[in-house]
């Protein structure tokens, strides 16, 4: 049996979340055990979630999700590389979870990749600093650097999804992890 990852806020559970439970299972044949992350009373931007954590957690299941287990509060309401190191490690440390499964804006995972490669290259690491020494955001310095260094589509940064997507990436770098998008 494979199983797969999911890290999300089900803030509420809609469409879309019970389409992309749809098509993993249709990618592993049913022969898979789905276990989402989701944020608790509280969303990644520090607002209330909609429905209640016990609620979301109910839809969840109901939408094909069998486990469901809380993201701590620590991580869900920090930025989106807290939100994806947190829910990236939860998953780990289950010892089971052979992929994790994400949506993102961008139809093609090549450039996500590339833009996590990127950021965490030292040089792009140490324009970053000094850029944000000089008084330049955070989205604005790694935008302007990612444009630069890898040519990437500056809108990649600009949406919340593919933000989020980096971040995963990122994470399973980071920890060294050989689990599958």
């Amino acid at each position: 049996m494979h199983v797969v990852g999911v890290i999300a806020e089900y803030n509420p559970f809609h469409q879309g979340h019970a389409y992309q439970l749809r098509s993993i299972r249709e990618r592993f044949h049913d022969d898979v055990a789905i276990v989402a992350v989701m944020s608790g009373s509280f969303t990644q931007r520090g607002e209330a979630a909609v429905l209640d954590k016990w609620r979301r957690a109910d839809l969840a299941v109901r939408g094909g999700c069998p486990l469901v287990l809380e993201l701590p509060f620590l991580f869900a309401c920090r930025s989106a590389q807290d939100f994806a190191r947190g829910g990236v490690r939860l998953l780990q440390g289950l010892g089971c979870v052979d992929t994790l499964a994400f949506g993102a804006e961008s139809p093609d995972l090549a450039p996500l990749m590339e833009a996590a490669r990127v950021i965490d290259a030292p040089e792009t690491q140490a324009a970053l600093h000094e850029a944000l020494r000089a008084g330049a955001s955070y989205a604005k310095a790694l935008t302007a650097i990612l444009q630069t260094e890898s040519g990437l589509a500056s809108d990649l940064l600009r949406q919340p999804n593919n933000i989020l997507a980096i971040e995963y990436i990122r994470a399973i770098y980071e920890l060294g992890l050989d689990l599958g998008f």
